[in-house]
């Protein structure tokens, strides 16, 4: 007798969740956990070990953290299955709404949970039900989500088969790339205007006048250390130095950053870029690679020399990865209208945030007043844009 093969909602009927404190982290749920990142159907670099844990150690502060596990089987004894990292907060947006929702540390630019491919039903309805019965916490808020993947998908899901109230609250498009073997020169002909690429060679020559400069590519750990300090260095001397949101300006987020990108270096998952102006660098840029796609952590460059674009002639540079086969796509981190990146980067991929109401009538008012709140500014915002334009 042939057995029959159960569809995805089936397949994970006997999945169990459970909570872990980040204390009680040990080296088998590393293990699990980082083979769940390797074939996670959405990729999530800032969701992996190598640079989370780091995080946690880090950037935590008084975060009331705990990670929300979802095993195929009895926990610690089956495949990991999904994983988000989850913290209760009393401010939600400007408001002092208390709701639970995905930790996201502050330099995490995705908050996707990590899911195995056919489990994202199966993922939110235990997470929505584990957080019912663990917390009091009004809502719950999913952050920085992709919405055109299939985490949202089975999240959509999910709530239909619930009966749960689903919002999509905020959306930002994002500069994205589509790599899968693209031709760079045909791409950045098409993408940029024939007069700005004639200012920019202009610029790039100009540049090269002032001493010999060089282009840098490294995908090991070979000068790290070095390349991490030169890194911190470079966006400290910038307007983020000045602003107090360099990596370097805080001890906390320097400690995450040389010991993340040492962690993902050892992965393999490290790529760094720069260009050298007699030595000395003047633009350097930090990817992460994750499953099939990349994401454009961080990026730096000399602000005396501004004139000349350093910046986006490191960007022009990294263009030159949409030839590699083995990589689908790139995350620009970038916020939504970027000066220089969307001019580059033509596609967009829609980052938002979702709402989710708990059961119990207390609940459902609370998470009513919450979105009547955030509508009546969205139309009080939209009645100032008008205004504002009108005159």
């Amino acid at each position: 007798m042939t057995r029959r093969r159960r569809s995805s909602p089936d397949r994970f009927a006997d999945a169990q969740a459970d909570w872990r404190a980040p204390e009680a982290i040990d080296d088998a749920l590393l293990g699990r956990w980082q083979a769940l990142a390797d074939s996670a159907s959405e990729p999530n670099i800032f969701y992996e070990p190598a640079l989370l844990m780091p995080a946690i150690r880090h950037c935590r502060g008084d975060d009331d953290l705990t990670l929300f596990l979802l095993w195929e089987g009895a926990p610690d004894k089956s495949a990991l299955i999904g994983m988000m990292p989850v913290s209760r907060s009393w401010r939600y947006r400007r408001w002092p709404f208390l709701h639970v929702a995905n930790w996201k540390y502050a330099n995490a630019f995705l908050g996707s949970p990590l899911v195995a491919p056919g489990a994202e039903q199966a993922f939110w309805a235990a997470l929505i039900e584990a957080v019912q019965r663990r917390f009091w916490g009004g809502f719950l808020h999913i952050q920085g989500l992709p919405l055109d993947g299939p985490l949202a998908k089975g999240l959509r899901k999910a709530g239909y088969a619930t009966g749960r109230r689903h919002d999509v609250v905020q959306v930002r498009p994002r500069a994205f790339i589509l790599a899968e073997g693209r031709d760079a020169d045909s791409y950045y002909r098409n993408a940029v205007r024939s007069k700005k690429r004639k200012e920019l060679r202009r610029q790039r020559a100009r540049l090269e006048e002032l001493g010999t400069l060089t282009e840098h590519r490294w995908s090991d750990e070979e000068g790290l250390e070095r390349w991490i300090e030169e890194f911190l260095a470079l966006e400290a001397a910038g307007w983020k130095g000045g602003a107090g949101t360099a990596l370097g300006s805080a001890s906390g987020s320097a400690a995450f950053f040389r010991e993340a990108m040492t962690g993902a270096a050892a992965r393999g998952q490290l790529l760094r870029q720069g260009l050298r102006l007699d030595g000395r660098p003047i633009a350097m840029l930090v990817t992460l690679r994750s499953g099939e796609g990349a994401f454009s952590f961080k990026t730096a460059f000399d602000e005396a020399l501004a004139r000349y674009s350093p910046g986006v002639q490191l960007q022009l540079m990294n263009l030159q990865n949409l030839g590699d086969p083995t990589l689908a796509w790139i995350d620009s981190c970038a916020a939504q209208d970027h000066p220089m990146i969307d001019h580059i980067w033509r596609e967009r991929r829609p980052i938002g945030g979702v709402s989710i109401a708990l059961c119990w009538r207390g609940r459902r008012l609370y998470f009513s007043a919450v979105r009547t709140a955030e509508t009546w500014q969205q139309r009080l915002k939209q009645m100032r844009s008008k205004k504002g334009s009108s005159r």
